[in-house]
C-alpha cells in the first residue's frame, strides 16, 4: 500500500488536474472534426482513448519531470516531499514506471490511423525535455503550451488525415490559453524559483502579470472566435459561448492575487471547469 501511495503521488493521479488540462485540447481537436450526424460510437471510442493516453502521459511526464529536478525539487517548499526528491522512490524504479506508463500509451496511440501516429510520436521529444526548459529560458510555459495542446491536432488528425487552418489556429490560441494558466500556477513557487535560478513567464511578468495574463486569454480567445468562424459554427451559440468563456477569463484575472498562493491554485484549477465549458461550447456551435 506504501508503494501504491508513493506511485500515485509520483504521477500525480491525485491531482487530476493536469491530466484533464492534457485532456481537453484533444477533446477540442476531435469535436471540431467530427460529424456529429454519423453514428456517436466513434466519437465516444476516440474520446475515451485521448482520455486514457492523457492519463497515461501526464504520469510518465511527472515522473521524467521529476527525475530531472530532483536537486530543485528538494530545495523547493512545495516539492520537496516529492517522492524522488525525497529519496522514498529511486531514479531506477521511476524510470521503469515510466517505461511502462509510455508502452500504455502506446497502446492507445495505435488504434489511431497512420498520420496520428507519426504526429504523436513526433512530439514524444518536446514533450520530455520541457522540464529542461526553465533552466535556459524564461519561456518555459510557451514549450508546455506547444506540448500540451498537440493533442487538439492529434484529435483533428484522428478523424481528417489532413491539416486545416481552423484547427491550426485553434492550438496557436490554446498554446496562449496554456501560457496563461501555468503562469499564474508558476506564481506560487516565484520566490524560490529566483532564489535557485530558475526561469518561467512568472519571474519575467512578475511586474505586469495583469497585462500578459490579459493579453493571453484574450489571443485564445480571437483564435476560439476565428475558429469557429472558419468552421461554420452557429453564431447564436457561439456567441452565448464567448460570452460565458469571457466572464470567466475575467473572474480569473479579476480575482488572481499572485502574492497568495493558495489563491493561484484555485484559480490556475478552475481552468478545467473552462475547458468543459469549451467543449460544450464547441458541441453546441456544431449542432
Amino acid at each position: 500500500m506504501n508503494q501504491l501511495k508513493l506511485f500515485i503521488e509520483l504521477t500525480r493521479l491525485n491531482k487530476p488536474i493536469g491530466f484533464m488540462l492534457l485532456f481537453w485540447p484533444c477533446a477540442w481537436g476531435l469535436t471540431i472534426a467530427y460529424d456529429f450526424n454519423s453514428s456517436l460510437n466513434t466519437y465516444f471510442f476516440y474520446l475515451t482513448l485521448f482520455f486514457l493516453g492523457s492519463v497515461f502521459m501526464r504520469s510518465a511526464g511527472c515522473i521524467v519531470n521529476d527525475i530531472l529536478d530532483k536537486e530543485f525539487d528538494s530545495k523547493v517548499f512545495r516539492t520537496k516531499n516529492r517522492p524522488i526528491a525525497s529519496g522514498n522512490v529511486t531514479v531506477k524504479l521511476a524510470i521503469i514506471y515510466s517505461l511502462v506508463l509510455c508502452f500504455l500509451a502506446l497502446l492507445i496511440l495505435l488504434n489511431f490511423n497512420f498520420f496520428t501516429i507519426i504526429l504523436a510520436l513526433g512530439s514524444m521529444p518536446l514533450a520530455f525535455t520541457y522540464p529542461l526548459m526553465k533552466r535556459f529560458t524564461y519561456w518555459p510555459q510557451l514549450f508546455l503550451g506547444i506540448t500540451f495542446n498537440y493533442g487538439l491536432i492529434l484529435g483533428w488528425t484522428s478523424i481528417h488525415s489532413e491539416f486545416n487552418l481552423a484547427p491550426l489556429i485553434f492550438y496557436l490560441g490554446a498554446i496562449f490559453w496554456t501560457l496563461g494558466y501555468d503562469t499564474i500556477y508558476g506564481y506560487q513557487d516565484i520566490k524560490d524559483d529566483e532564489i535557485i535560478g530558475l526561469k518561467s513567464t512568472s519571474i519575467k511578468f512578475k511586474n505586469k502579470p495583469y497585462t500578459f495574463l490579459f493579453i493571453c486569454y484574450f489571443v485564445y480567445l480571437l483564435s476560439l472566435l476565428v475558429s469557429g468562424y472558419l468552421l461554420n459554427f452557429n453564431k447564436i451559440s457561439l456567441l452565448i459561448f464567448i460570452l460565458i468563456l469571457i466572464h470567466m477569463l475575467y473572474f480569473q484575472l479579476k480575482k488572481l492575487k499572485i502574492d497568495n498562493s493558495i489563491n493561484c491554485l484555485k484559480i490556475f484549477k478552475s481552468n478545467n471547469i473552462l475547458g468543459l465549458i469549451v467543449l460544450i461550447g464547441l458541441i453546441i456551435g456544431k449542432l
